[in-house]
């Protein structure tokens, strides 16, 4: 394994300037650097990791974690990718504060605030889609305490994005609905917040390709906003039927899924109507068995808790950036037949 010594003997530099590139230390001639990062790339250069142990423990990291709440239960298995991931980096001197706030503007920016008093170096967000927030982040990347977004994401100074590719994830659901579905289709749109970037380009993609492809399907523009909360979907779902008896699909953006079934249920239209989703929740998976939810489409909750702070530790503690700008999970579709 390459050592440092072994490139600034290579690069024809001191042994300091390696350590100054490879580790973000200050200021080299971007020449010079250029030529340290080749020789490394080339040799395969990895950090001791005995090192970069005890400078991670001398470091005291504090890595802060904002979530929607999770009365969508997808929260709460992203959440088991982040404490899977800050049990891993306890190890090395690194602690991991989380905070879930709902989908309000000004909680979200308290949370923010917070944690940057309790002295963060660096955030993972599920960002509320607001000039605000973004102004948040970009102070925050301004100060030195990176960002990354999770699940979804917000135009900003943030390192990176890690989730679905949500636009793709609206036009699947589409096209999900567009080949399980007969005949005229009259489909109504349930949403978390249309204050939620992956919400509203789900919508986005879901638009684009019906009109493309399926134009027997006409889309009931009365849309819902749930809040990820069952008992409110339950309310207005049941509300959105009533007003719209000739809806015979539903497509679910986000969560609530449990409480919008109950209101199909409830009105007895489980047989007329078609519902697609997102998600393999516990709840949402035994729909699927009982034959109410036709399909769902799943995107790696866990790795989209695990992964953001495993790059921005990486970032940190090794000076290693993100290898994309958008780091996508893969998507998979579940029915009956393989949940």
């Amino acid at each position: 394994m390459a050592t440092m010594k072994e490139i600034a003997v290579l690069a024809g530099v001191s042994r300091g300037t390696v350590d100054r590139v490879l580790n973000h230390r200050g200021s080299v001639n971007p020449d010079t650097a250029a030529r340290i990062l080749k020789i490394a790339e080339k040799l395969n250069y990895q950090p001791n990791k005995a090192g970069l142990m005890l400078a991670a423990q001398k470091k005291n990291l504090k890595l802060g974690v904002i979530l929607f709440q999770d009365t969508n239960p997808f929260f709460q298995e992203v959440l088991k990718g982040v404490y899977a991931k800050a049990e891993e980096l306890s190890g090395y001197n690194c602690q991991v504060l989380v905070r879930q706030v709902s989908f309000d503007e000004n909680c979200q920016k308290n949370a923010i605030w917070e944690l940057e008093h309790e002295g963060i170096h660096g955030l993972v967000i599920s960002p509320f889609n607001a000039p605000s927030i973004a102004a948040e982040i970009n102070r925050l990347c301004d100060n030195s305490i990176p960002v990354i977004t999770t699940n979804t994401d917000i135009a900003s100074k943030r390192l990176s994005y890690v989730g679905s590719n949500y636009f793709l994830s609206g036009q699947t659901a589409a096209g999900l609905l567009g080949r399980m579905t007969f005949g005229d289709v009259i489909v109504g749109i349930i949403i978390g917040s249309s204050h939620v970037l992956c919400h509203t380009d789900r919508i986005a993609g879901f638009r684009k390709t019906i009109g493309k492809y399926f134009p027997y399907i006409t889309i009931i523009e009365d849309i819902v906003e749930n809040y990820d909360d069952d008992e409110e979907s339950y309310r207005k779902v049941r509300t959105l039927l009533t007003n719209h008896p000739e809806i015979n699909a539903l497509y679910f953006m986000a969560g609530g899924v449990y409480g919008g079934c109950r209101a199909v249920l409830s009105l007895n239209l489980s047989e007329k109507i078609k519902i697609f989703t997102f998600d393999n929740v516990a709840t949402t998976a035994e729909l699927i068995r009982q034959g109410i939810v036709t399909a769902t489409i799943c995107q790696q909750p866990f790795l989209q808790g695990f992964r953001p702070l495993e790059l921005l530790s990486r970032y940190l503690l090794e000076g290693i950036m993100p290898e994309e700008e958008f780091l996508y999970v893969d998507t998979d579709i579940r029915i009956r037949e393989n949940i």
